[in-house]
């Protein structure tokens, strides 16, 4: 496909992106733009980073406003939800970023803290995604993607309520794929690796890009753009056969066999001589 095909592959649609004032959020909402659709953009504080990206949007020709909504709260995920269907007249893509990466040791959790991340990272986007899929229902369209995680997939130290949000997600999707699809709506998920964002280097002063991207067999780290160019393929109609997926861009990091430390150095031993007949 050629990138003139690709840069209208969204035009005409109405696209709502959670979580969309920076990192892969800001850059799925931004690549939604380029490809055609109008995009309302959201985020939980009103801010200079949520009325930049809105004017970015506009600057490529397409509508757009920003809704601020804590999803911590029923309420306000209601009214997002109404603002983005009001601003748009209807929607056509759903993008469930919004949430919150979260570590700490399985013992230390409290349950406040539990609370939250289940609210942001399922409840919200269930619950808002219940209300714009009535809407699409009149239409007998609609796309919706989940923004999930390798920690889904993967197990890694103190993340395991992080990744019990992620795994929800993931078989969420799978579930309302089915249940969605007799009504013209795709459900998928994008589950991203290790990709640099702000909160990267807020959350951890002394990261060093260059030393993790060398435990990844892409040999880099991947960026939000990465993660937005296969989004906006799944929210197309070039993606229509494909639904209750969980799609996974992390540079190689979950084919990897992790305890094969040498995925860059030939391996040493021979298995199978005797089964293979070739001793």
């Amino acid at each position: 496909m050629n990138r003139e095909n690709v840069t209208h592959q969204l035009i005409g649609k109405k696209a709502f992106v959670t979580g969309s004032a920076t990192g892969i959020g800001r850059a799925i909402a931004l690549e939604s733009a380029r490809r055609g659709a109008d995009v309302v953009v959201h985020s939980h504080r009103d801010d200079d980073s949520v009325r930049s990206v809105v004017a970015e949007i506009e600057a490529l020709g397409r509508k757009s406003v920003a809704v601020v909504a804590d999803f911590r709260s029923p309420d306000q995920i209601d009214r997002a939800a109404n603002r983005a269907l009001e601003f748009l007249g209807g929607i056509d893509l759903l993008v469930n970023n919004a949430g919150i990466t979260f570590n700490r040791s399985f013992d230390e959790i409290t349950s406040e803290q539990f609370d939250v991340l289940f609210n942001v990272n399922i409840r919200a986007p269930f619950f808002l995604t219940r209300k714009i899929a009535l809407d699409m229902k009149t239409r007998s369209y609609g796309v919706i993607c989940n923004i999930a995680s390798i920690h889904a997939l993967e197990g890694a130290p103190e993340h395991s309520l992080y990744a019990a949000t992620k795994g929800a997600l993931v078989a969420w999707t799978r579930s309302l794929a089915i249940e969605l699809a007799p009504h013209g709506i795709r459900v998928n998920a994008v589950a991203p690796g290790a990709v640099v964002v702000d909160s990267y280097k807020t959350a951890m002063p002394e990261f060093d890009e260059d030393e993790l991207a060398a435990n990844i067999p892409a040999g880099m780290v991947g960026k939000p753009e990465d993660v937005a160019q296969v989004v906006a393929f799944v929210l197309s109609d070039d993606a229509r056969y494909i639904l209750g997926q969980t799609l996974v861009v992390d540079g190689g990091t979950t084919a990897w066999m992790s305890f094969h430390d040498g995925f860059r150095r030939p391996s040493q031993g021979r298995f199978g001589l005797e089964y293979m007949n070739l001793l």
